[in-house]
């Protein structure tokens, strides 16, 4: 999925766990399911959950912060 970044006009296409978990410590707006999103994050790189729902988790998050990006 893509997001927003810090740089005008630059966009984040994450695809990973590991690349989500860095996006996410980057936002400087850290909502309620931002938090829920690096946690869960941690807990997939520990196996301790689904990456699936470490991908619903950012989504949300990204939505939450107006940085998700509709895909075309």
């Amino acid at each position: 999925m893509y997001v927003k970044t810090d740089r005008p006009g630059v966009t984040y296409g994450c695809n990973n766990v590991e690349g989500a978990a860095e996006e996410l410590l980057k936002w400087t707006k850290r909502g309620p399911k931002w938090k829920k999103a690096v946690e869960t994050c941690m807990a997939a790189m520990e196996a301790e959950v689904p990456t699936q729902d470490a991908r619903r988790a950012f989504e949300a998050a990204a939505k939450e912060e107006k940085m998700f990006l509709t895909p075309v």
